[in-house]
This record gives C-alpha cells, sequence and structure tokens, in this order.
C-alpha cells in the first residue's frame, strides 16, 4: 500500500467578516489523492465563477487521464518519465482551465478580466505534485518545522527579488498586494510546477490569501498544524482568520499522510542524508528550502556496484555527479588520479558544456551517487530567474576556485623544475664512487714536481756516469 493510500483530508471554507459573498472554491477527491484551492477575483461574482470553473475543470482533466497517474503508482512507468507526464498533466489541466475561464469572459462583458488564483497538490505513490499560480498557498509540515513551498506572485514578492526597494519601502506601494499571474485573465498562464519526494507524518496546508494575509511568519501556523484532530485545526485557522480580521474569503484545506512501514524508513533516512549532501555542496549552499525543493525534485539517485564504470573517458558527459555513499576513484590509464568520498562531487563543468570526460570514474566500493542533468538545470535557469542567479554565482565562486587551485598547482611545479638537483650529492651512485676510487690508486701522489726529479736525480746515474766502486 503506497503513501497516497493513506492520506487523510480537512477543509473548511468561510465568507469572513467584511464579504457577502465567497469566490474562494475548493476541491477533495481522495480517490485520486486531489486537493486544489482557487480565490477567484472579478466584479459582480465573477470570481467565484472563475474559481468554481478552474476546479471542476482540472478535476474533470485529471479524472481522465486517471491511467497516468495509476500507471506511475503502481510503478509500471519509469519514474523520471512517469513523473514528468503527471506534472505536463497538471499543467495541461491548468491551462484547459485559463483558456476556458477566458473565453467565458470575453462572452459576458460582466466578467471581463475575471480570473483565479490556483494551488493543487496530487499524491501519487510517494511523490507530491503540485502546481501553482497566484497568491494561494502551499505549506507543508514535516518533522515539525514547517515551510512555504509555493512562491507568491504578487508585486510585493517581485520587488522583494529583484532588490530595488527596501522592505519598508515597498510596503508603501500602492498595489503591493496586486497578483502578477492569474488563471483565466488571459488565454494562457505561466505555472509553477514542483515535484516532493512525501513522507509518513508529511501535512500539507492549502491556504487562500484570506487566511495566510494574517500570518507574519510561517511558525505560526506549527500549533495549528500539530492539534491531533484535523477537523478542528481546520475549524480553528478559519477562526484565526476572522479573529483577526476576516477581511477575505477564507479557505483552508489540511492534507495529512498516515503512517508509514519499513521501507518509508529507509527512503526518510536517504531522503534526508540527500539534502544534507546537497547543501553541504558548494553549489547549492546559498540556497532557501523552497529552492532546494526544486534541486531536488530533478536530482536522481544512482546505485553502482563495486568496479562498475560511473564515466568513461572520452565520452561525452552531461551529469554532475556527488557521491551520496561510497568511493569511487579517479582513473588514467592504470594510474589512480585521486578519490571522491561521501559528499565530494566530480563532473560539474558537464553542466554548461558538452565536452570529453578527461578520466574515467570507477566505484570502488558498493556506491550511491546524486546526479543532475544539464537539461534539467538548464530547465531550472529558464523558469526559476532569481535560482538562476543564485546558481550561476555559486557555479563561478566554484571555477574561481579551481582556477585558483591549478594556478597554485602551476607555480608549485615551476619553483620544482628551477629548484638545482642536488640528489647526486645525496644519493651517489657506487658505479662511480669505485670509478673515482681507481683512478686516485693510479695517479701520482701530490707535491713538488721539481723536488720529485732532484729526487729521481740522485738516486741513479746518469747515462754516461760509470757506477761508483764501494767503498772497500
Amino acid at each position: 500500500m503506497s503513501l497516497s493510500d493513506k492520506v487523510q483530508y480537512y477543509a473548511r471554507t468561510d465568507v469572513g467578516r467584511l464579504r457577502d459573498h465567497n469566490e474562494d472554491n475548493y476541491l477533495v477527491d481522495k480517490k485520486l489523492s486531489l486537493s486544489v484551492v482557487a480565490d477567484g477575483m472579478g466584479g459582480h461574482a465573477a470570481g467565484e465563477v472563475a474559481s468554481a470553473l478552474a476546479v471542476r475543470i482540472i478535476h474533470e482533466e485529471i479524472k481522465a487521464n486517471r491511467e497516468v497517474i495509476e500507471a506511475y503508482t503502481r510503478g509500471d512507468a519509469d519514474a523520471r518519465s512517469g513523473s514528468k507526464e503527471i506534472l505536463a498533466l497538471l499543467e495541461q489541466s491548468v491551462q484547459r482551465a485559463c483558456t476556458k475561464i477566458h473565453e467565458e469572459a470575453k462572452q459576458d462583458p460582466n466578467k471581463r478580466g475575471m480570473g483565479t488564483t490556483l494551488s493543487a497538490l496530487l499524491i501519487a505513490g510517494s511523490q507530491g505534485f503540485i502546481a501553482h499560480v497566484g497568491d494561494s498557498r502551499i505549506y507543508l509540515l514535516r518533522d515539525g518545522k514547517i515551510q512555504q513551498v509555493t512562491e507568491d506572485h504578487t508585486v510585493y514578492n517581485e520587488l522583494v527579488k529583484r532588490g530595488k526597494l527596501t522592505r519598508d519601502q515597498i510596503e508603501k506601494v500602492a498595489q503591493k498586494n496586486a497578483i502578477t499571474r492569474a488563471v483565466g485573465v488571459y488565454e494562457r498562464v505561466e505555472v509553477d510546477t514542483l515535484t516532493i519526494e512525501v513522507l509518513p507524518g508529511d501535512q500539507f496546508l492549502l491556504a487562500s490569501d484570506g487566511l495566510h494575509g494574517y500570518i507574519a511568519h510561517t511558525a505560526e501556523l506549527e500549533p495549528y498544524l500539530e492539534e491531533a484532530d484535523g477537523d478542528v485545526a481546520a475549524e480553528e485557522l478559519i477562526a484565526l482568520a476572522n479573529r483577526k480580521g476576516g477581511k477575505d474569503n477564507i479557505t483552508a484545506v489540511l492534507v495529512r499522510l498516515g503512517e508509514g512501514g519499513d521501507e518509508d524508513s529507509v527512503r526518510a533516512k536517504r531522503l534526508a542524508l540527500k539534502r544534507e549532501t546537497l547543501v553541504k555542496m558548494p553549489l547549492f549552499s546559498r540556497l532557501n528550502e523552497r529552492e532546494l525543493l526544486r534541486i531536488m525534485q530533478v536530482a536522481e539517485v544512482r546505485a553502482y556496484t563495486p568496479g562498475e564504470e560511473v564515466v568513461r573517458e572520452g565520452d561525452r558527459g552531461d551529469e554532475l555527479f556527488i557521491v551520496l555513499s561510497g568511493l569511487v576513484q579517479v582513473v588514467r590509464g592504470d594510474t589512480v588520479l585521486t578519490e571522491f568520498g561521501q559528499g565530494e562531487h566530480f563532473g560539474e563543468m558537464a553542466l554548461i558544456r558538452a565536452a570529453p570526460r578527461s578520466a574515467t570514474v570507477i566505484a570502488v566500493d558498493p556506491s550511491e551517487l546524486i546526479t543532475l542533468h544539464r537539461a534539467d538545470f538548464f530547465e531550472i535557469l529558464r523558469k526559476e530567474h532569481e535560482l538562476a542567479v543564485k546558481l550561476l554565482w555559486q557555479f563561478l565562486g566554484v571555477l574561481a576556485d579551481r582556477l585558483d587551485q591549478t594556478s597554485r598547482d602551476l607555480s608549485n611545479a615551476k619553483t620544482e623544475l628551477a629548484a638545482e638537483d642536488i640528489s647526486e650529492e645525496i644519493f651517489p651512485d657506487p658505479e662511480n664512487e669505485e670509478a673515482t676510487a681507481a683512478g686516485d690508486e693510479e695517479s701520482e701522489p701530490p707535491g713538488d714536481e721539481n723536488a720529485v726529479e732532484e729526487a729521481a736525480g740522485e738516486a741513479a746515474p746518469g747515462p754516461d756516469e760509470a757506477p761508483q766502486e764501494p767503498a772497500g
């Protein structure tokens, strides 16, 4: 039984204290493990029409393609391609709703400009698939900590990201809460999609801005989500917004995952290790939680047996590798150049250019490696502008560090080449020593050359002299 079979839903919506009608709509389909929150906008109740249309059309589209979700849940489809197919299905559903709302608005002058925000969560197998447009939000509570996993499409958030104004200056902007994307205002809309690996005990909160607008910090939501009774938790969230003013419609959908088995416990530990390993890598060290989730979405984990090649010298690569566990060796020919252990990485240049691998990498121990493909990296750069700036900036830092290290290595090599070779003095050649000794034996003893000649002349008679007779 997958985690998607152990999901509980608790939903509430309220008109608030100031509005006379509710333009929020929500959907919960337990069989599909689908939940949606939509906050409509537009005069003459057009917002209510837009949000209702969005919820209905997305529901119809997902139901019509449920075999895609069921195949992925059963494991019939490849995990990577199946995940992309479900995300594409969600985006297609939102685009269909967008087109329908836009067409209806053109036919009725009273509905011109109507649109809706939309946040949808579909749980299939051990994955949560998200589609998001506008300023409704999805939060995730895991291990007692809560984080916002969607990004607000508002003027305020855009100004914060651009860094052109301080937060105090932004607070004075008249239209700071205006949304920059909505479903139905135009024929098509840019949809944020995200995949999150879900764990037993995870909780998601889908909320319209009538609720989260009163939350100054995400931690304020933790006590409500920790309430054991989900119905009570949902009621208390609505009461919180009304108590603080209730100036807008209020919707909250609480999604709680049940307990898992031993397999889920192992997966949870691996997921925690994966996150910890990515955070320690310089390329990803400055990312916030939402951005890190975006990287984890496309980062695969592969297992290698001892002796198995990870990459081969000369092959064109398109992946960055990070060692999650085990040990790998970098070899060229019969020479081992270096080794990489847990947390170390290689092949990052393959993310930005297609060049032959300069060496072969082989697993020494049973190893697991995180991989990131160039195509996925480029997709993030295209869609996530703020994240792209951070990644490229960190990438420049990594390259600068590599360049500094290369410069130091070249400098050390140059110094070593310029040094005087005194190895013969330290380790003399034995054959040279024997030859020197033999030469010393054959050479004449040192002394005055004239003195030697005089001594020789006194010792022997000249050729014209007769030898003297000894005295008698």
